[in-house]
């Protein structure tokens, strides 16, 4: 029994033992699985170079998107105040007009019977101010009553309104009043473009009739045509009006477009938690159309942060990671976190741990290299 009691501790104390030192192994594994490293001869075959963190300015990219847009000021609706039948067009959408061309021939009866009143109002209007005047010599010399005088005078005011009124509904279907007579009077009246751009929509087919509150086409000023930009919540503080952007369409991403933003809306929306950012093309392009989707990118102000060359830190299993001089055989692979990328610096975010000390600046992936083929080995 007394000997069966010393086998069994003498097993416990081996185990024991075993334990402590596959332990102490692991221990070991682990403090050096981040560490590589490399004799004289590895050194002199590479061009290790160290470095510090360094002071930079630099300035981070939003990436936005958004749709090509239209101020309503330059978009016109082209209607027929009185109504009519469409008897020629030859506008369709994307066609180029010019202001004061003619867009369209509009027919009616209602038009010859204005154009007629018109010139009635015009005939009596002269007589009744042959008779007003004839009427107000007859009063001074007491010869006609002061009511017959009224009379004339009222008849002659009453028709000068109706003519000025008939002059402007005239204008309003683009016949000029002045020009019109006896034998001049149509039953077509032409409709001219109001601006110079592109046809957007027609709504209307030759023979339609349409009503005054129709849109019979719909066309744009390209001049004040611009981008209107989605930007989140958390960066709109990081823009500014007289901000540079480039603009750029899914088709062609290669192709970009200059732009200024103009204007950056105040209302941040309830579901998106985004606001507009309005942005004017520095020079227009024709292929450029509203509503469009187009992508954008814009640099932010710079900032002072401390970074060091791309080259020195490494990505590796969706982590970033420098490698730091122990001493000049020895280098440990350390977890960072980055910031902005710009010039061919990266910001580094947690340095507390890496101020003052020596990180691998180039040949940084060598050794990233050779630690992996140790972790397989």
């Amino acid at each position: 029994m007394k000997n069966t009691s010393i086998f069994l501790f003498i097993l416990l104390t081996l185990f024991g033992c075993q334990s402590k030192q596959e332990n102490a192994a692991q221990k070991t594994e682990t403090r050096t699985e981040n560490t590589v490293n490399l004799t004289d001869a590895q050194l002199s075959n590479i061009d290790l170079q160290i470095g510090q963190l360094q002071k930079k300015a630099l300035s981070s990219t939003l990436k936005l998107s958004g749709q090509i847009d239209v101020p309503p000021q330059n978009i016109v609706s082209v209607s027929m105040p009185l109504g009519g039948y469409l008897k020629a067009t030859r506008l369709l959408p994307g066609m180029p007009v010019r202001k004061g061309e003619i867009i369209a021939t509009m027919e009616d009866q209602q038009y010859i019977q204005l154009q007629q009143e018109y010139l009635m109002t015009k005939s009596k209007l002269f007589y009744a101010e042959k008779e007003f005047e004839r009427q107000r010599e007859l009063n001074a010399s007491q010869a006609s009553s002061d009511k017959v005088y009224q009379m004339a005078d009222a008849e002659y005011q009453t028709l000068r309104i109706t003519l000025n009124a008939l002059s402007e509904k005239l204008r309003l279907i683009h016949i000029n009043p002045a020009a019109l007579s006896e034998k001049t009077i149509s039953k077509s009246v032409n409709i001219y473009s109001p601006i110079n751009g592109f046809v957007s929509k027609v709504d209307v087919n030759i023979g339609k009739y349409v009503n005054p509150a129709d849109v019979l086409f719909e066309l744009i000023n390209p001049s004040d045509i611009h981008l209107n930009l989605k930007v989140f919540e958390k960066d709109v503080m990081q823009l500014a009006i007289g901000q540079q952007l480039m603009a750029y369409t899914n088709n062609n991403p290669q192709k970009k477009y200059p732009c200024e933003i103009i204007l950056i809306s105040k209302d941040i929306s309830a579901q998106e938690h985004s606001a507009e950012v309005h942005s004017h093309f520095e020079k227009y392009d024709k292929i450029l159309l509203p509503g469009m989707y187009m992508n954008a990118i814009v640099e932010t102000k710079q900032q002072q942060v401390l970074a060091l060359p791309k080259e020195a830190v490494l990505d590796f299993e969706g982590k970033s990671y420098v490698f730091v001089s122990q001493n000049k055989h020895q280098y440990k692979m350390v977890e960072v976190s980055t910031g902005i990328t710009e010039n061919g610096f990266v910001a580094i975010i947690d340095t507390e741990n890496l101020q003052g000390q020596n990180i691998v600046i180039k040949e940084a992936y060598t050794l990233l290299m050779k630690l992996k083929n140790k972790a397989d080995e």
